[in-house]
């Protein structure tokens, strides 16, 4: 029984997202309460390439029609991902993060939470924090950058919200796990924001509801109030665009307890002080979600621990903060579409 659960832990641990395994086995035990042994067989056949049910039932020697059965049932359970294209179901591998853990959403459990807090830092630490490239990216809060700076339209959520024909608003899975584990913080818990194919997989799964682009942009603006980090994925045309609190959001405490977490992330601004504005209120600190703010006669930000999400700016009253670009040599320009995206993750993993 453990083989084919081992199997398809190895099968997720060679897709860019990662699935180590730990010295607990916690991995296994997750897989368990997700998967059936037949789901998991079926789970380690597919990939990332999105395929017909006729494709995957030939490759395993079953019947298409009880395939596409199967296949449909995983799909709505969060175990795998499908599209429709071009008139006919496709089929593919998920991820375990971003992906299998966020379609769960509707059905955690004190258990299944309790086993991922469990395993996601020794994901974190052993996948994400080594990776070049990162599955998400921090942009800031359109308000808190200059007028006279002139940004890329991948850094302005706004605008990646204008071009997208398909939205869908669906729960933050890190703060609803918290609510059920009586630790809520009370922000905002609609704030993943899904576009395209992705959309489309959130709404016929029930996982979130059909919003128009200004419902979206009120979103964004509630998420400013609420002092959440805009993290949408790491490319130019974005499939999702996060919504994060440093006290829920498992990217955010992880890195919140490295040294140098402006190391860690990819982001184009930090924060900086005109001391002379500054009146030492203490906002600004308690709206950073990094700790990368201290207050003595004046705020002081630390430009190691700073991710330039411009929290600390829009809530200055006095001007006293603003947000700088970094230089040419440090600035990240993201991979162009998403597929580029993961198949960087995937040569800097060694897995191609």
């Amino acid at each position: 029984m453990n083989k084919v659960y081992q199997n398809l832990a190895k099968h997720l641990d060679n897709l860019p997202g990662g699935f180590p395994p730990s010295d607990s086995g916690v991995e296994l035990r997750i897989l368990k309460r997700l998967f059936t042994p037949g789901e998991a067989e079926i789970a380690v056949a597919l990939s990332m390439v999105p395929e017909p049910a006729a494709a995957i039932a030939e490759r395993l020697n079953m019947d298409e029609s009880s395939m596409a059965q199967l296949l449909e049932s995983m799909s709505k359970k969060g175990l795998i991902f499908s599209m429709h294209k071009q008139g006919q179901d496709l089929y593919m591998a998920a991820q375990f993060v971003v992906g299998i853990w966020e379609y769960h959403v509707n059905d955690l459990d004190k258990e299944l939470i309790k086993e991922v807090n469990e395993y996601m830092p020794h994901l974190m630490q052993n996948v994400w924090m080594k990776q070049k490239t990162k599955q998400l990216r921090v942009i800031p809060i359109s308000k808190s950058v200059a007028a006279e700076m002139s940004i890329m339209p991948y850094e302005e959520a706004e605008k990646i919200i204008q071009k997208q024909s398909k939205i869908v608003v669906a729960p933050c899975i890190c703060r609803k796990e918290h609510n059920i584990m009586d630790k809520g913080c009370g922000k905002p818990l609609e704030a993943c924001l899904i576009f395209g194919s992705g959309a489309y997989y959130y709404e016929k799964n029930g996982l979130g509801r059909s919003i128009s682009q200004d419902q979206a942009l009120d979103i964004l603006n509630k998420a400013s109030e609420a002092g959440l980090v805009l993290q949408p994925g790491n490319s130019q045309k974005p499939s999702n665009i996060c919504l994060c609190c440093g006290c829920c959001c498992q990217i955010l405490k992880n890195l919140k307890n490295l040294d140098q977490p402006a190391k860690a992330v990819h982001s184009n601004f930090y924060a900086t002080v005109n001391q002379e504005n500054c009146t030492a209120c203490d906002i600004c600190k308690d709206r950073c979600q990094m700790d990368a703010i201290t207050v003595e006669d004046t705020a002081q930000i630390d430009i190691q621990r700073c991710i330039g999400c411009g929290l600390c700016v829009v809530s200055c009253d006095f001007e006293a903060m603003c947000l700088v670009e970094k230089d040419q040599a440090d600035r990240w320009v993201p991979p162009s579409d998403t597929f580029k995206s993961y198949l960087n993750i995937a040569r800097e993993r060694g897995l191609i």
